[in-house]
């Protein structure tokens, strides 16, 4: 958490309470508080999809809670009832009705007028593996030569393959469905919130081009894995290898290319 966010809201939200505020106020203040948090309170940054979410949520929430009593909802119309009708307060009464669409406006132009910078150097989108075996859960692996160990099931035994697959698909769906979506195409609930979006991978440029041993390593290390040649990223994509066996990410691999009936690239024989 970033207590130098965090303080702040609770000593508000504490000097609220010594002034006995009135019920909108609160909502107001909550709102605000719930916004801040979310927004600048994590040191991990929360993608914006995932804030408005969120959001959608609390007013939700807080408009329910006023909503369900009488006393409430007459507590909360009061001051703003007496903000329009009253002319004490018509210059307040002016400001809101104008500053509000002012800043709206001001937040339309402060997005629209960011200044577009290309990336400090080229990236590239598949960069190459690492030439050297890479180490996952303890066990060794030659990217430019490995081959997944249950790809052969395919025509030796297909019920034990399609066993694989079955269990590719309940990790995919249980991990990466969030970011990669229900129908693998990158379009998922947090996708907009990352830096690149995840890929699509129906598009017959991807997995295709690909060997199976190259996503395996993307799977297993993970944005944080990324070579430097692949960047400057942003990805949110942890090193699975932390949460998933190695089975089960080779079995996510054939449930990819099995639900978007496309095929691996092959080992040149050189590598095998």
């Amino acid at each position: 958490m970033n207590l130098l966010v965090v303080l702040p809201i609770l000593v508000a939200l504490g000097a609220l309470r010594l002034l006995k505020a009135g019920l909108l106020a609160w909502m107001i203040a909550l709102w605000m508080a719930i916004y801040l948090t979310l927004r600048y309170g994590f040191a991990v940054p929360i993608p914006a999809s995932v804030i408005t979410l969120y959001m959608g949520i609390t007013t939700m929430a807080l408009a329910t809670y006023v909503l369900s009593s009488r006393e409430r909802f007459a507590s909360c119309s009061r001051p703003l009832i007496a903000l329009v009708v009253e002319r004490r307060l018509r210059t307040l009464l002016i400001v809101v009705v104008l500053g509000l669409p002012l800043l709206v406006a001001a937040r339309i132009y402060t997005n629209m007028s960011q200044p577009l910078q290309p990336p400090s150097f080229a990236r590239t989108v598949h960069p190459a593996p690492p030439s050297e075996p890479i180490t996952v859960r303890g066990q060794t692996f030659d990217l430019n030569a490995v081959e997944n160990p249950f790809r052969n099931l395919e025509k030796s035994d297909p019920s034990q393959f399609r066993v694989h697959v079955e269990n590719g698909r309940r990790v995919y769906y249980q991990n990466c469905v969030y970011c990669h979506g229900d129908n693998v195409q990158g379009d998922g609930l947090f996708a907009h919130g990352v830096n690149p979006i995840p890929t699509n991978f129906r598009d017959s440029g991807t997995i295709a081009m690909l060997q199976e041993g190259f996503l395996f390593w993307r799977i297993a290390k993970g944005g944080p894995g990324m070579p430097g040649e692949g960047g400057p990223w942003e990805s949110a994509m942890p090193a699975w290898e932390n949460f998933l066996t190695v089975d089960e990410m080779w079995d996510v691999i054939l449930f990819l290319y099995d639900h978007t009936g496309q095929r691996p690239r092959e080992v040149e024989e050189h590598a095998k």
